[in-house]
């Protein structure tokens, strides 16, 4: 995402977000009419990738810690939870720990696709999460003084601390 996007004032992302649904909207369409794809995979696809572009669409929005919404900051869990829950339908725990704990399909880091939630700790303890949006990349609020960044599994700190993810949809 240019710079010039994450400085743009919340409504201009907004404009840009509705206009990648419609996008999403149509290749949903078309992906159920085509005889490629499952309509329950294309369904699934779609989805994750309304979530993973809603979750990019955020990146640069303030970290405030209990932060929730676009205008309020998020912190890490009201991230997950705000853009599942308007990109997916998905009402979601609050607490990272709770997200950690949710009766959802466990995956390893290897295998995670678009949309998985990533989880990150240290021994038994997840103490960050984020959305994996592919190619090796997860968005995710990460700290007081911070912004929403795009950040990469591959970077030692969260290599170190990558503990698997969740699949939600």
């Amino acid at each position: 995402m240019t710079a010039r996007l994450r400085s743009a004032p919340i409504e201009t992302r907004a404009t840009l977000l509705r206009g990648l649904w419609a996008v999403f909207a149509g290749l949903l369409l078309a992906a159920c009419a085509g005889g490629g794809a499952s309509r329950p995979d294309a369904f699934r696809d779609a989805r994750a990738n309304a979530v993973s572009m809603h979750a990019i669409g955020l990146v640069g929005t303030p970290y405030r810690y209990g932060g929730n919404t676009p205008a309020g900051g998020f912190d890490c869990s009201g991230l997950v939870g705000y853009v599942y829950r308007e990109s997916a339908g998905l009402a979601l725990p609050r607490s990272t720990a709770d997200l950690a704990r949710m009766d959802a399909r466990e995956v390893d880091a290897d295998a995670l696709r678009v949309g998985d939630l990533v989880l990150f700790g240290s021994r038994r303890r997840v103490d960050h999460i984020g959305i994996y949006v592919g190619e090796g990349r997860f968005v995710h609020a990460p700290s007081t003084g911070g912004t929403v960044r795009l950040d990469s599994l591959d970077a030692d700190y969260w290599k170190r601390r990558v503990r698997g993810g969740r699949r939600l949809i």
